[in-house]
């Protein structure tokens, strides 16, 4: 009987090889006629079910009044999908299970199922109905040895360097003596309860540059703020943070502590067998040429992450940073110097949220101060963006761009718009106010940026009429389930209509009703959950929810462009099903669930009937 019994599927490929025989050695296996009840409401189940072939439905318990009202059916079960095992554990089934055709079903009794949980807790984890413990599981299944050491390696992993230390008093010379001494190319000064920071290009900038006498003070040209992270950390992270910060040190604190020093050199040398790190690149490129050469370079960046395994939120957030760099440098090479302090560069849309990860389009902006004089400035603006084009950054269909007059705007003209959408909230406006609340400065001046934010939340219309307009929008478009619960289609779906939209929408519309600033849709989420507006069991499921649409998403695209003759993808959010497997289906299916009870909350919350 066990012979056609498929024990590499999840979860029964998490029992040992001893559990394993045990379970085929105990299954049973039993037919029902179409129409058959094989557990009923309210009683007891054999065991777990797993249909060898067939269709079963679940439904839930009928009325105790005999009413004719029809049951609701919740989902169907196919072939290699098991149920009843809750009902099992717990001794009483909640719902009925009924062979919609005629089905043959594997039972593993439960007696033995009890024994398999008792001894084996990540099994016994798997039959929770909970998308994010499910996910963590199959991440954890699927990885192997080397990918679990990539992503939790942690800064204490023999990177941290002993730092070389001296006194406040010590002089230029000293300093450079020790260095030498020590092979060091950084020295830490002590002034007081404060560290200062001193590279080899500080001392040869003081003497060289500033024609500091040899005899000065090292604590004098020291660098007091100095960015720390902890030894608990996670490797990657301190990659991030180096990333964004432009920097090539971070100090290493527990609490208050001094514990040493972690380099970007030793970083990129640890990740330097998993992906082609470009950072180093971005920021020495000195011509527009050079960088380009760079930011051509993050698709192979992207498709190691992707090979390699690494969860989709360190990937966005590595990619984000480096993207917001090269705009950075790119706009630092083309505006002028004179002009820089004067506007301010905002990306917007999934850019803005820091959820995009391989190229889709340009949602930017300019802010510049009121009264600016710059006859030359849409002229650079309308170059910088076919500049960006060449880079990899495709045109926005929507014109959304600083090449087009409607974006570049002064600090009274940007409110204003950010005023009348949110007066009109209908059509166009709706759309134009979500893409410029996910704004954020990436270069220039950002004073500008964040007086246009604060006067938009401190004036936001806080009423019921201007959130059930802006919000009805994250119902636009249906979720792809059948009225029993499985995958509406059977060959593709749109992934962002469907998933990531009613997600990103609706969260986007809660942090702006509580002026929570963050706009990355997995940090509006933590913040709504601290302020007490989801549940954090709700947030979970959401977060987990929209990173399985990305990451599924994500793989099916690199799988086209590789495919493709032009390095485009003409479907960029359209999931394939039939090369989806059985797993990833049943992950899908759950993820959308989560996205029809969220929308259900929307609803009610913002009273969006009818």
């Amino acid at each position: 009987m066990s012979s056609t019994f498929n024990i590499s599927n999840l979860p029964f490929s998490l029992l040992s090889e001893a559990e394993q025989a045990l379970l085929l050695q105990s299954l049973d296996i039993a037919y029902y006629q179409q129409g058959e009840t094989i557990v009923v409401a309210g009683g007891e189940s054999e065991g777990v079910y797993i249909i060898l072939k067939g269709c079963v439905s679940e439904s839930e318990e009928r009325r105790a009044d005999g009413s004719d009202v029809p049951e609701q059916v919740f989902v169907h079960y196919q072939a290699d999908d098991y149920f009843g095992g809750w009902s099992a554990i717990r001794g009483r089934a909640i719902h009925n299970f009924v062979a919609v055709e005629e089905t043959i079903c594997h039972i593993l009794p439960t007696r033995v199922l009890l024994e398999l949980v008792s001894g084996n807790s990540l099994f016994a984890d798997y039959f929770a109905q909970n998308l994010a413990v499910k996910s963590e599981i199959v991440a954890q299944h699927d990885q192997d040895q080397d990918m679990a050491e990539f992503m939790l390696a942690k800064v204490s992993s023999g990177l941290v360097q002993e730092p070389l230390i001296v006194d406040e008093g010590t002089s230029i010379s000293e300093a450079t003596v020790l260095m030498r001494t020590h092979k060091a190319d950084c020295v830490l000064v002590r002034k007081g309860n404060r560290y200062g920071m001193i590279t080899k290009t500080d001392l040869l900038e003081a003497l060289v540059l500033d024609s500091l006498p040899q005899s000065t003070d090292i604590a004098q040209i020291a660098h007091y703020r100095l960015i720390s992270v902890s030894p608990d950390d996670y490797l990657f992270n301190a990659l991030v943070i180096m990333t964004q910060q432009h920097i090539e040190r971070l100090v290493v604190m527990r609490q208050q502590t001094l514990v040493g020093i972690v380099a970007l050199t030793d970083i990129l040398s640890y990740f330097s067998s998993h992906s082609h790190v470009i950072g180093l690149r971005i920021e020495r490129a000195r011509s527009e040429e050079e960088l380009q050469d760079a930011a051509q370079r993050l698709n192979s960046l992207i498709k190691s992450l992707v090979s390699h395994g690494v969860k989709v939120r360190f990937t966005m957030d590595l990619l984000a940073a480096m993207n917001g760099r090269i705009m950075a440098k790119l706009f630092d090479l083309m505006i002028p110097a004179d002009m820089q302090p004067h506007v301010c560069l905002v990306v917007m849309g999934s850019e803005g949220r820091g959820e995009q990860i391989l190229k889709t389009d340009q949602d930017n902006a300019v802010i510049y101060r009121d009264g600016l004089s710059w006859p030359d400035m849409q002229q650079t603006l309308q170059r910088f963006s076919a500049r960006l084009i060449e880079f990899g950054f495709p045109p926005c269909p929507g014109n959304i761009m600083v090449s087009n007059p409607a974006w570049v705007n002064s600090l009274g003209d940007w409110t204003q718009n950010l005023s009348d959408w949110a007066q009109s909230c209908e059509g166009d406006a709706v759309m134009n106010l979500a893409i410029a609340v996910d704004a954020k400065p990436v270069a220039g001046n950002p004073a500008l940026f964040k007086a246009g934010r604060n006067w938009f939340l401190r004036h936001l219309r806080n009423n019921d009429l201007f959130f059930s307009h802006f919000t009805r929008a994250a119902l636009a478009f249906d979720t792809p389930l059948t009225f029993f619960g499985s995958l509406r289609d059977k060959a593709q779906l749109d992934i962002k209509k469907g998933g990531i939209f009613p997600v990103v929408h609706g969260i986007r519309a809660m942090a702006l009703e509580y002026r929570v600033l963050a706009t990355n849709t997995f940090s509006r989420i933590d913040a709504l959950v601290e302020l007490g507006q989801l549940q954090a069991e709700q947030g979970a499921e959401l977060a987990e929810a929209l990173a399985l649409f990305i990451q599924l998403r994500l793989r099916q695209q690199m799988r086209r462009l590789e495919a493709s003759d032009d390095g485009q993808d003409p479907t960029p959010n359209l999931i394939e099903l039939p090369l989806l497997n059985k797993m990833e289906r049943d992950l899908l299916r759950d993820a959308l669930h989560i996205v029809k009870s969220f929308k259900k909350h929307l609803t009610l919350r913002y009273r969006l009937e009818g």
